[in-house]
Formats: C-alpha cells, sequence, structure tokens
C-alpha cells in the first residue's frame, strides 16, 4: 500500500540521517575513507559488503552498477556521503531486505518442491534463532557452499545458539506462545515479572540444560521485592535473586508466575473462560469455536441468584448452545481463580468476601481414555497438563510454527512427528532446535496450494 512504501521510505531516511551523522559508526559501516568528494573504489566497496548484509546475499554485477550511479550526487553536492546516504536508504527500501524471499532449486520429481540455497538457508536459520539478519560469519560459511550439509548445519546452528541474540529469540517464543509478551501493568511490574519468566527459561533451556518439562515444575522463583509482596513471600536481601516457593496457594514453574497469571482478564478481573481458552488453545493446541453470533460477549454474566463468579459463571456451563464450549473452558480457568491478574492469592472474589473461591479445576478429556484431571492451582495444573501428554506435543506444533512462519499440513505431520520422537529421548529445548534445522525440511520449500 502506498502508506506501507511512504513509511518504509520515511525509516530509511531516518535510520541513515542517523548513521551519517555519528561519525564512529558511519566509519565502521561504510569501512573505508574516501579520497575526496568521489571514490568509485570505496563506494564499490561499501555497496558490495552492505548490500551483502542487507540483502542477505552477494549483489549482482548489474544490482552494483545502479547504486554506484548514486556518486554523481555525491559529485554535484561535493560530499561522498551523500552517496552512501542514498546507498543505505535504497536498500532499507528493497523489497528483498524488507521480506524473505525464498525462490531455491527446483526438486526433480518433486512437483512444487524447492531445494533453498546456501544464502537462503543460511536467512533462516538467522531468523529461526536470533530474530534477525545473518551476520557477516554466517554469510561467509554460505558464500563458502557451507550450509549444504546435515553436519554443516549442525555445527553453524550450535555456533547460533550459544549467542545471546538465542536466549532473547527462545523467550519470545515462549512469551508469544504463552501471551505474555504484553502485559497490562505498570512498567516496573512487567519489566519485574518479564525478568523473572526469561530467567526460568534461561536456567533449563541454557544454563543447566535440564527438561524443558522443568518449566511447568521448578519448584524456585527468580523475584525481586516487588514480585516477592504480590505473591506473599519473603523478599530476597537485595536485587533478584532465585528462592524456594512458599506463601500462599500452590505454586510451582512458569504457570505459577505473574506475567503467565496476568494473560487473558476480562472485565477488569480474571476471566475463568479466557483462561480456559488460553489453555486449551496455546497449551493443548485444541480449536475452540467462536461463541454464537448473537451472543454478546461485551457483556459480563450475571445470575438471578448470587453475585459470586462460580454462580454468574453457572449459566454458560449448564444450558444452551454455549455449554459444550464453555465446559471445556471454565473449569479449567476456575482452577486458577484463587489467583488474581497479577499473580496474587485470594481466598475470595474481588471485594465480596461471601464468595469464597475453591479453586478447583478440571481438565475434560485429558486424562487416560478420555477422563478428567482434577487440579486446584497453577502447580498441579501443571503436572496435570505434564500427565496429559499433550502440552509436550503442543509445543512442538508451535515450534514448527514459529519456525516455518505458517500453520502445519497434512504433509508436515510426519516432520512434527519426527520431531516429537526425537525430543521424547532427551525433553532439551536446545536439541529441539538443532533437531529442527537439521532435518531435511528445513532445507526445502513447497509452494502452497
Amino acid at each position: 500500500s502506498a502508506v506501507l512504501v511512504e513509511a518504509a521510505e520515511t525509516l530509511a531516511g531516518e535510520a541513515a540521517t542517523r548513521l551519517l551523522a555519528d561519525p564512529v559508526k558511519r566509519d565502521q559501516i561504510v569501512g573505508c575513507t574516501p579520497s575526496g568528494t568521489t571514490d568509485a573504489a570505496c563506494l564499490r566497496s561499501f555497496v558490495e559488503r552492505f548490500g551483502r548484509l542487507a540483502l542477505r546475499r552477494p549483489l549482482r554485477a548489474d544490482e552494483i552498477e545502479r547504486f554506484l550511479a548514486f556518486e554523481t550526487f555525491a559529485a554535484e553536492g561535493g560530499d561522498f556521503y551523500i552517496a552512501a546516504n542514498l546507498v543505505i536508504r535504497a536498500m532499507l527500501q528493497n523489497p528483498e531486505f524488507l521480506y524473505r524471499v525464498e525462490i531455491g532449486t527446483p526438486v526433480s520429481g518433486s512437483a512444487g518442491v524447492s531445494r533453498l540455497s546456501d544464502w537462503e538457508i543460511a536467512t533462516r536459520l538467522s531468523y529461526f534463532f536470533w530474530g534477525s539478519t545473518p551476520d557477516g560469519a554466517l554469510l561467509d560459511l554460505a558464500a563458502a557452499g557451507k550450509l549444504s550439509s546435515v553436519e554443516d548445519i549442525r555445527v553453524a546452528a550450535t555456533r547460533l545458539l550459544a549467542d545471546p541474540r538465542a536466549r532473547a529469540r527462545v523467550d519470545r517464543f515462549h512469551a508469544l506462545w504463552l501471551g505474555y509478551h504484553q502485559l497490562p501493568h505498570a512498567p516496573d511490574v512487567t519489566a519485574a515479572m518479564r525478568t523473572e519468566t526469561a530467567a526460568l527459561v534461561d536456567r533449563v533451556v541454557f544454563d543447566e540444560r535440564r527438561p524443558w518439562t522443568d518449566l511447568f515444575t521448578s519448584n524456585e522463583t527468580y523475584l525481586d521485592a516487588n514480585l516477592a509482596g504480590i505473591y506473599g513471600m519473603p523478599p530476597p536481601a537485595t536485587g533478584f535473586a532465585w528462592v524456594p516457593y512458599e506463601g500462599p496457594g500452590q505454586r510451582a514453574g512458569i504457570l505459577s508466575h505473574g506475567s503467565f497469571l496476568s494473560v487473558a482478564g476480562k472485565f477488569g478481573d480474571t476471566s475463568p473462560t479466557q483462561r480456559g481458552k488460553l489453555i486449551r488453545e496455546r497449551l493443548l493446541c485444541q480449536s475452540i469455536p467462536p461463541p454464537p453470533p448473537d451472543v454478546d460477549v461485551d457483556q459480563p454474566p450475571t445470575s438471578p441468584v448470587s453475585t459470586c463468579k462460580w454462580d454468574r459463571y453457572a449459566a454458560h456451563r449448564e444450558q444452551g448452545s454455549c455449554a459444550s464450549c464453555h465446559n471445556q473452558m471454565d473449569p479449567v480457568g476456575f482452577g486458577l481463580e484463587n489467583f488474581d491478574q497479577t499473580g496474587r492469592w485470594r481466598a475470595h472474589d474481588n471485594g465480596d468476601p461471601a464468595c469464597v473461591i475453591a479453586g478447583d479445576g478440571e481438565l475434560f478429556g485429558a486424562g487416560p481414555g478420555g477422563a478428567p484431571l482434577a487440579f486446584n492451582g497453577p502447580a498441579e495444573l501443571g503436572s496435570a497438563l505434564l500427565e496429559s501428554g499433550a502440552v509436550e506435543s503442543c509445543m512442538i506444533r508451535q515450534v514448527f510454527r514459529f519456525a516455518a512462519g505458517r500453520q502445519e499440513q497434512p504433509e508436515d505431520w510426519a516432520f512434527i512427528d519426527s520431531l516429537g520422537a526425537s525430543f521424547a529421548t532427551t525433553h532439551r529445548f536446545d536439541e529441539l532446535m538443532l533437531e529442527l534445522v537439521t532435518a531435511k525440511p528445513f532445507s526445502y520449500r513447497k509452494e502452497e496450494e
């Protein structure tokens, strides 16, 4: 759209101006000192090097010549960096910079299937592990043809996984998956909650390389005085520290974190329906149909007999066309109802001591033979999810979507199942990532119908 084009132009211009206003950064990026107002050799060197980074591949000869034409503007303006400014602006508006374009080479005998080039594989690797463009070292491997074999890809991926950017990327995956990438709190509370959860993910996945399931069973958490006050726990002596769970409520693992418990609120409070929907869809990969079009979901439920939340939500579960879906969601959400939208434990509904919260929940259809799994609180919910076995298979599907940028199709199931079988032997998230990128499908593109 015109708005997108104009926005890209504005952002590219601002980025180029900021860079060239800083001589240290400018010289680092340009990479050479011009001999005068015009310097074709320096400009060519800059175009080739910056172009490879920006477009994630070497520039063709005709592309280089088009960028070198900007030198005439430098000559007219009496400043070499006018040409550099225009090169940067043009690169940052190039469709191959703004989009990840994958073409590959068609595979004989497999209609619609193409083998990705080493440059395209480098980009897939970098965006999966870092969420950003490949660095020079990864592009050098692509240039040398050293991203073609499983062994080469594993070596490259292991380096990417050891970089701090991989920690941020794994944290972002979990935040997007479980919905806590945006929180409805003041900045200091939000920062504390994100710090707590990122520390647990780092500890399990990277620092101690424990089974991924420990995210749900950890009996310690990383908090400061701010979070300790919310959780009803003694604060650490200074800053953040690992402390054992204690205080009111049954806490364990990531589902006890204020970050997760802050998600899926409604009407200024927790919502058993929204929490249950979140768990069904995000942790179990189940699909909950939307409400009927004649239902006003923007009005809180009411009860003729009581103001207590359990009674107000009873109409959802006990009658009408809504019952089948709400019986999948509400009983799950009520199992977390003792914890408010910050993760603080409470014995009764907000502002109503007469409405005592039992905190009992059920996961219907998750137990052996489809039996319900009963739980009370986030610790028991985590155990119930792990007992069902569905949370691990769902996580693997979510990782596939995160890597592929799309929903799985029937032809992807064999690949996803193979990832599940491999994960079952280690339960390590870092190994799952390496297994995914070294499997054959990662290096191929299939045209969608």
